[in-house]
């Protein structure tokens, strides 16, 4: 069913296939106010922190740098840059362990704050209806700021596109269980997040938003039913608590009735949806000037003696933020970045906070028992129950098994949104989604691979076409060059002309000729030389006879 534009208006709310009720354990860390925590002796700043390519160093070790400034620059892949959190030097450029469940590591800047907090020159943009999309957009994008719903798809490129749109969706859902960071910020910063979604409704053309928040955050609920009295551009739409509500494709479907179409995009269906902390993060770069340096964090779990929501400079080591919070492992000291159903155990401390770190969980072994060891599926049906992309988890599961790649797609497998209720409700304790990211991953290699492969081939055809067709080229040269040479003599003969190829074999065959007359005289004189040389001879001889006789003269008369 499609929600018409009366029903989207008149606050309908639909609904959505499967989803479940987890207990939400939002407590006590949704009841602390926002707080600040001490700078941390180093920040590491991974090169990528969104979806996409990292940027270009514009740094070098030895370097000090100010408070917003830019350490990278987007390259040709249109990335995103990283700033200085704060005024600090460059220690280190190296690979780091980063905030992934491989623990792999990535190129990354390590700054050493100097705790003078210098700021570069801000270049706000107050008065921003005076200024066009393009620039709005370009600011957007060198301030770095990427989804902070957990996604982190480049905001400037998702409000780059052109198609005309109904709804600015802001998700302000956070459905999550322990998760309380987009409601904390909207119960202390309702009015600048309304700023921000402002700026996006005049960016995209959009007359009108939905701000939509669940029903277990009454005290966010009334802060932003306030900071709207007198927007009439913006209306208030309370979802009801059911996990993933908070899911892109659920919250559309929820709050229009429409659904978005497999491999298809919101905006393909005439929406477009931002997360609180974007709207909030767009209003710091634009009004105040300053790029994406920090973000709010929830810190919870039992492990930890003060949990509760703090501003995190991105790069903090979550070692530091551990610290903050007073964390006291048990036996099984584990942090899991993000909530229970979504994210994933740490391998280790040392990595740091980034772009799209909205919570860190340390849990005790009783509060959060680790998985036990997986066992064989009962077809008990009740992950398909549960499934809000109406899937078939056992199917999928045991595709991804066989490595039945094609079968996999066929299936939907990337409509998944991996919300981890199909493993929730699972009774042999399947880890479902492990598997499922598992297949993505090596599609997504495969593909990549076949693309290289089919780029090298277009490569060598190409190759190929040039070299046959320099050829052909050729030869149509030879070809031409021939016909004018004898088009060049058939004319010389009609006209009774010499032909000029004849004539210029004429010509080479006469000085030939005058060569070999030059070098006969020469030849001509050896006879000569020979005759002389031999008279010479002759004389000598003669003269050494002539000689000898009178010395035989000579001696006779002495013996006389």
């Amino acid at each position: 069913m499609r929600g018409n534009i009366s029903d989207i208006e008149a606050g309908v709310i639909w609904t959505f296939p499967g989803g479940i009720h987890p207990p939400e354990r939002k407590q006590p860390a949704s009841d602390k106010p926002l707080r600040r925590i001490a700078l941390p002796q180093q920040l590491v700043l991974p090169l990528r922190q969104h979806i996409g390519q990292a940027g270009d160093l514009l740094v070098a070790e030895g370097d000090r740098v100010l408070k917003g400034q830019a350490l990278t620059k987007p390259g040709l892949t249109n990335g995103l840059p990283v700033h200085a959190p704060t005024s600090a030097t460059v220690i280190a450029i190296e690979p780091r362990a980063t905030a992934h469940p491989s623990g792999l590591s990535e190129l990354s800047i390590v700054l050493s704050p100097d705790g003078e907090e210098r700021w570069i020159e801000k270049k706000p943009l107050a008065d921003f209806r005076q200024h066009d999309r393009a620039e709005l957009i370009a600011t957007i994008k060198a301030a770095g700021i990427a989804g902070l719903g957990g996604a982190g798809f480049p905001t400037a490129q998702k409000l780059a596109q052109q198609k005309p749109l109904d709804y600015l969706i802001i998700n302000g859902v956070e459905c999550e269980p322990y998760i309380c960071a987009d409601d904390r910020l909207m119960r202390e910063h309702a009015e600048e997040i309304l700023t921000g979604v402002d700026i996006l409704l005049h960016i995209t053309g959009i007359e009108k938003a939905l701000i939509a928040i669940e029903d277990n955050k009454p005290e966010a609920i009334q802060a932003m039913r306030d900071a709207i009295a007198e927007r009439s551009q913006f209306a208030l739409r309370i979802v009801p608590t059911k996990y993933p509500s908070g899911g892109e494709k659920q919250l559309i479907q929820l709050l229009t009735g429409r659904q978005v179409p497999s491999k298809g995009l919101p905006m393909d269906i005439g929406l477009l949806m931002q997360n609180v902390g974007t709207a909030f993060a767009v209003k710091r770069a634009i009004i105040d000037g300053e790029p994406l340096l920090e973000r709010v964090v929830t810190l919870t779990g039992e492990a930890l003696q003060q949990p509760g929501c703090v501003w995190a400079l991105l790069g903090t080591p979550i070692a530091h933020l551990m610290e903050q919070a007073g964390f006291t492992p048990d036996n099984l000291p584990r942090v899991i970045m993000g909530g229970p159903m979504m994210g994933f155990t740490l391998p280790a401390l040392d990595v740091p906070v980034v772009k799209t770190t909205n919570c860190l969980l340390a849990p005790t072994e009783k509060e959060l028992p680790p998985t036990r060891q997986e066992l064989a599926c009962i077809r008990c049906g009740a992950c398909a129950d549960v499934c809000p992309a109406s899937l078939q988890p056992q199917q999928l599961q045991w595709l991804a098994k066989a490595k039945d790649y094609d079968a996999l797609e066929q299936q939907q497998l990337f409509d998944c949104i991996e919300c981890g209720a199909c493993a929730y409700v699972c009774p042999s304790e399947i880890p479902l989604v492990h598997y499922y990211r598992k297949a993505k991953a090596e599609i997504k290699n495969i593909a990549r691979e076949k693309a290289k492969a089919e780029i090298a081939r277009e490569r060598f055809e190409a190759r190929q076409q040039r070299l046959e067709r320099e050829k052909e080229e050729r030869l149509e040269r030879h070809r031409k060059a021939a016909e004018a040479r004898q088009k060049a003599k058939q004319e010389a003969q009609q006209s009774g002309a010499e032909d000029p190829v004849q004539a210029a074999l004429e010509r080479v065959k006469r000085k030939k000729a005058e060569a070999a007359n030059a070098e006969a005289p020469a030849t001509n004189d050896k006879p000569q030389k020979s005759a002389a040389v031999a008279a010479a001879i002759a004389r000598a001889k003669a003269k050494k006879a002539k000689q000898q006789a009178a010395d035989a003269a000579d001696n006779e008369k002495d013996e006389s």
